[in-house]
């Protein structure tokens, strides 16, 4: 095998073989109207059979566009931050973007400090921050970026151009389906005090019962885990028999332990308790019973997080407004249904 052989094709060997100028090559590769139909298919025929693929740093020099998008993420073994950052890879590769993706344990100053500094250095036009938590929320502010940056999955209140569910909404879709079975109070287990998602699902659940002329029974607090789930069902367990036949937990992943442990102590659901989750993943429905839960859309987070970047990296006027709020939707399964003992004035 000849040295020519071993080097991957250029643009001069495409334009040889398909018998056109250098330009011309360029042309098509631009999409540019100004080529024959004819002269156009056989560069592409070329193109193909010689592998060829364009030269991404060339391309940058001459257009000062590397097409590269950032993103920052830390929890991604949750299903929230995976599923967001998911999404925001297939919106990116849909608009022709590629995606450079710095995970962080955590979120602090100096970690979102050196993971835009090394997407800088890397080119990118723009960076999306899956920020979920409050106190990375507010460093992020801090910072100073040479590009521009949105942030998804933070709530409301944020200075930075934001995406995300309607948290508020989701809880309250849920505690008002638990009251409008018929359950007279809605006991809430709530995620990491610091996430934002957790604060205002919290907020929504709180806001709803009181809304209802129902006092919020006292707060239970998980870390997201099956686990943390788990024993907070072992502690609600105890409550079934004084007041205790409804529960809304913050994500099914904890809903998965509450089930068992309410399994485990003799608890029927929903025949004793009622349990209704937030996020529907893949598995609520086969969860024992198949859970109630509040399904979020994260491919539409990402389409809207990628256009919104894109918008403010070409200067274009906003379509929509900085601060976008997805709406959540309610999947009703069997681990609710109607308690004999309707409540006055739940509002619907």
């Amino acid at each position: 095998m000849t040295h020519a052989q071993l080097r991957p094709p250029t643009m001069a060997d495409v334009a040889r073989l398909a018998g056109v100028s250098h330009q011309t090559v360029s042309r098509v590769l631009g999409n540019h109207p100004n080529v024959r139909d004819e002269t156009r298919a056989r560069v592409l025929r070329v193109i193909e059979e010689t592998g060829y693929r364009r030269n991404s740093s060339a391309r940058a020099l001459v257009t000062r566009r590397t097409r590269t998008l950032g993103v920052v993420a830390s929890d991604t073994t949750l299903y929230g931050p995976a599923s967001t950052l998911f999404a925001l890879e297939e919106a990116a590769r849909a608009e022709g973007y590629l995606v450079s993706t710095v995970t962080l344990r955590k979120l602090t100053m100096e970690t979102l400090s050196e993971a835009l500094d090394h997407l800088s250095e890397g080119g990118v036009e723009g960076v999306v921050a899956i920020a979920p938590q409050r106190s990375a929320v507010a460093e992020l502010a801090e910072l100073r970026c040479p590009f521009p940056v949105v942030v998804v999955g933070s709530g409301p209140g944020v200075e930075i151009p934001s995406v995300s569910v309607d948290q508020h909404l989701g809880a309250r879709l849920a505690t008002r389906h638990l009251l409008a079975a018929g359950h007279r109070n809605v006991w809430h287990l709530a995620g990491p005090e610091d996430w934002q998602e957790a604060a205002d699902r919290a907020a929504g659940w709180r806001a709803t019962l009181e809304a209802a002329g129902a006092e919020p029974p006292m707060l239970l607090r998980g870390d997201w885990s099956p686990l943390s789930g788990y024993r907070a069902g072992q502690e609600l367990a105890g409550w079934v028999g004084r007041g205790l036949t409804a529960v809304f937990v913050a994500n099914d992943q904890m809903a998965l332990g509450v089930l068992r442990a309410l399994r485990e102590a003799g608890v029927r659901t929903p025949q004793d308790v009622a349990v209704v989750g937030f996020d529907d993943i893949p598995e609520s429905e086969y969860f024992a019973p198949p859970l109630t839960t509040v399904r979020q859309d994260f491919s539409t987070v990402g389409k809207r997080g990628i256009a919104m970047l894109l918008e403010l990296i070409e200067g274009r006027p906003p379509a929509t407004a900085r601060r976008i709020a997805i709406e959540p939707q309610l999947v009703v399964r069997a681990s609710t249904f109607p308690h004999p003992v309707q409540p006055e004035g739940v509002p619907l």
